[in-house]
Order: C-alpha cells, then sequence, then structure tokens
C-alpha cells in the first residue's frame, strides 16, 4: 500500500528570536517563533500594532537577521543565501515602494529591470499587471497622481513583476477605504487561487477572517494561537457578550464582580464596555444584568454574538485585540492580566 508524502511548507521557521536595543532597555520584539506555511495559501499574520508582525517578515525577506533560529523560503536558508531568497520572493511594505514621479509603467519596468528581465520582456510583464490590475488606463501618469488603492494596488504589483513563490505583504490595506479595501482583498485572493504563496500581517480582524487559509496570532512577540479561523473560533465554547455601561469605572467594577461569576469564562474592560465569555448567552445574561444592577450598575446595551476572532485574542493573550493596552482585564479563575509592553518602534 502506498502512502503520499506532504509537500514540504514552502515557508518554515524554528525558534526566530530578534531584539532591538534603545533608550537603554532591550525590548524583544519576536520571541521564539514558529511556523509553517502551506504552498499556494495565504497565511495570516494577526496581532495589533508593536506585536512583532512587521519583524517576522523582515527576518523571513531577509531584511533583518535574527539574533537565534532558522528560517527557509522557498527551500533556501535565509540565513545561509540571502540572495537567492529575495530571487524567490516579493515584498510589499507598509510604506510605499513607488517613485511618485514616475509613472506607473515606468516603475514597473524598472522594477523588472533591476530583477534581471531584458528591456522588452519588462515591458510585456508590466503590461500584464496593469491589466491584471485595473490601472492601465492610468499607465503613464505620474504615480504621485494615483489614489491611494491604485498606488497600492502598484506596490503590489511591483512585488510580482518578477513572478516569486512567495509574496509578503505587511499590512497591505492599512488605509485604504472600503471600496479599495474589497478590491484588494479580492486581488489577494485570486494570487493564491493562482498557486503563489502570500503571507500577510494584519491588525483588521475581519481581513484575517475573510481572507487567511490558516493564521497565527502574535503577541509581545509570541504565537499565542494557531489555525484556520473557523478553527480557533469553534475552540472557544459558549457565547461572547458586549455590555454597555454608563463609565469606564463601572466597567472596572462589572469585570470585577463577574470575575468571580462561575457561568463567566472571561470578562474585560474596555472603555465604557464590558466584553465576557459565557457557557450560554441565553441562560446566563439575566442573571449577570440582575447581578449588575443589585451593586448600582446601569447597562445600556446587551449584545450576544458567536465567538468572534477577537474573543479568540481575548482568550489567549487575556485582553481584548481592540484594545492591547487595556488594564482590568481578568478570567474567572481570577487571574488577572497588566498592559502590554510597547513594541511599536521595534516592530
Amino acid at each position: 500500500m502506498s502512502s503520499t508524502t506532504p509537500p514540504s511548507p514552502v515557508i518554515r521557521a524554528t525558534g526566530l528570536r530578534k531584539t532591538y536595543h534603545g533608550r537603554g532597555s532591550i525590548v524583544t520584539a519576536v520571541d521564539g517563533l514558529d511556523l509553517e506555511v502551506a504552498a499556494g495559501s495565504i497565511f495570516g499574520l494577526l496581532g495589533p500594532n508593536g506585536a512583532g508582525k512587521s519583524t517576522t517578515v523582515k527576518l523571513l525577506s531577509t531584511l533583518a537577521r535574527p539574533d537565534s533560529g532558522t528560517a527557509e523560503v522557498a527551500g533556501v536558508d535565509v540565513l545561509r543565501h540571502p540572495a537567492a531568497v529575495r530571487e524567490r520572493i516579493g515584498y510589499v511594505s507598509q510604506r510605499p515602494g513607488f517613485d511618485p514621479i514616475g509613472s506607473g509603467r515606468e516603475n514597473l519596468v524598472l522594477q523588472g529591470r533591476i530583477y534581471g528581465l531584458r528591456a522588452r520582456a519588462a515591458r510585456r510583464r508590466a503590461d500584464e499587471l496593469l491589466d491584471r490590475f485595473g490601472l492601465s488606463t492610468a499607465a503613464n501618469r505620474l504615480a504621485r497622481t494615483w489614489s491611494g488603492g491604485m498606488q497600492r494596488k502598484l506596490d503590489v504589483a511591483m512585488g510580482l513583476i518578477h513572478r516569486p513563490d512567495v509574496l509578503f505583504l505587511d499590512e497591505p490595506t492599512t488605509g485604504l477605504d472600503p471600496q479599495a479595501r474589497t478590491e484588494m482583498w479580492h486581488e489577494i485572493s485570486t494570487l493564491a487561487g493562482g498557486g503563489l504563496t502570500v503571507l500577510l500581517t494584519t491588525h483588521y480582524l475581519d481581513e484575517a477572517d475573510r481572507l487567511a487559509d490558516r493564521l497565527v496570532i502574535i503577541d509581545e512577540g509570541r504565537i499565542v494561537a494557531a489555525g484556520s479561523p473557523d478553527q480557533l473560533k469553534s475552540e472557544l465554547r459558549g457565547d461572547s457578550v458586549q455590555i454597555g455601561v454608563a463609565t469606564p469605572d463601572m466597567a472596572e467594577r462589572a469585570v470585577t464582580m463577574l470575575a468571580g461569576d462561575d457561568s463567566v469564562l472571561e470578562v474585560a474592560a474596555e472603555s465604557s464596555r464590558v466584553r465576557a465569555r459565557v457557557s450560554n448567552g441565553a441562560r446566563a445574561l439575566p442573571g449577570i444584568i440582575a447581578a449588575l444592577d443589585q451593586v448600582g450598575i446601569a447597562v445600556s446595551d446587551v449584545t450576544v454574538a458567536r465567538p468572534s476572532l477577537d474573543d479568540v485574542y481575548l482568550c489567549h493573550a487575556g485582553r481584548s485585540f481592540q484594545h492591547p493596552d487595556a488594564a482590568g482585564t481578568a478570567r474567572a479563575d481570577g487571574r488577572g492580566h497588566g498592559p502590554a509592553s510597547d513594541e511599536t518602534a521595534a516592530a
């Protein structure tokens, strides 16, 4: 009986660690990170600003050197053969990479020439990408006159000019309006459908949920959860409850009280809102509201929903994704969690 050996991951990292020194302190941006990315998939690195996502991408794309650990991209060791890795990857950073005083076509042709394409091949490839991303009518206009969504598409097209095996997208839709974000989501999904491996970083929960085949949630340089979005959400039993109260002080008091409630699995304060995960929303909610009312905490509104990726983050990191520095988070077992460290400058 024959057996099929699963294909090797196109990206593999083991024990990656990176620290930065500054202002008399040492910041650990990536702390012992392990990950594997399957070929032809969209893999997401999800986490708040400063979690270590961009540093991880820089380590994998040879733009930074790890303090320890190993990594391979497209079968090539990033430490031993960085030039060979760069030939096989495309990289789109958070900041624009195009020349604003060059036209869209000029930017793409120049990028192709940098990667070794002959002039005619570079022009042909540029035209292919301009057409693919719907940029042909603006191809000869200066890139600085393009809309933000068009400019972001140009950045992605430049990352694809040499037909890479892996495309790194660092926060690909930050700053885009909703329509431009939706268009970019479509383009990213199409790329992976064509066999390209895409690794993207994002701090948008809906983006990770919509695009990623698999993702890891990063907090303070460490992976706190990994799996498909559906898998991660399904692992959380119970319901997500959000309760509006009058003041942040009331929210903090509510967290302290509800942390001792057996029906509450996790609870956190976010400004004037209380977020909790409970075993059964319909059954637990009347008792929770009554208990809050007895201690003078008036409830302004309540929502109950199935778990989201934000609830996954709350469960594993001990605080809400949208408010990563918020104090006042507690679990039903009484363990509290302080604010996250500031790694924004490093990551």
